[in-house]
């Protein structure tokens, strides 16, 4: 089953956004999310089909209104916030570690690893958990898109709601590649759309 518009869009109301479309738009859509046809190398073509280098450039083509000002090259967070390094690194070295061994061989770490001590450093005003977690999650979620399933959260590390059952109850669980439908109090039929992935 389809979604009727071919869109599926999933929001944590917090720091990730996830954007499904059916496979009947493959190659035929434009803009900031790519092309959808599979080549990486044409991902960053801009509003006049102009294949770019510069993400900055790329970005900025797609700007909705000319009033809105370009983008501006952004210093790197965790040099502009030199203190938040130490605490970046140790904690995104969880996606290099033993924790997600499984999955090194199916999904290169590095892109993930940069963009989560990036993220980790440029959230210093509260949140930094938030953004450590969220960056962690995403590589999570292109293991288990590529068939290695890893449980990584822990009490300690991104709490798994679990954690949140009163004493004696088991309300919430944990599934770090979760079946893809459930039946819940808000899809009580348990039916949902083949588009979505297997989430946490």
């Amino acid at each position: 089953k389809h979604c009727p518009n071919g869109l599926v869009l999933v929001w944590n109301k917090k720091t990730t956004l996830m954007i499904r479309l059916s496979y009947k738009f493959k190659g035929k859509v434009c803009g900031l999310c790519g092309n959808y046809d599979g080549k990486v190398k044409n991902e960053l073509s801009t509003r006049n089909k102009e294949v770019v280098v510069e993400a900055l450039e790329f970005g900025n083509s797609w700007k909705v209104s000319s009033n809105c000002p370009n983008a501006q090259t952004q210093k790197d967070p965790c040099s502009l916030y030199s203190h938040r390094k130490a605490w970046a690194t140790k904690k995104c070295s969880i996606i290099k570690s033993e924790v997600f061994a499984a999955c090194h061989s199916k999904v290169d770490y590095d892109s993930y690893y940069d963009a989560c001590v990036r993220d980790s450093c440029a959230c210093n005003s509260g949140g930094d958990c938030e953004c450590f977690c969220s960056s962690v999650a995403a590589y999570a979620a292109a293991c288990n898109e590529a068939g290695a399933c890893v449980k990584w959260r822990t009490p300690t590390i991104c709490l798994f709601c679990d954690f949140y059952n009163p004493d004696g109850e088991c309300e919430w669980h944990y599934q770090p590649c979760g079946r893809k439908c459930m039946k819940t109090c808000k899809n009580p039929s348990g039916k949902c759309y083949n588009q979505l992935p297997a989430l946490e």
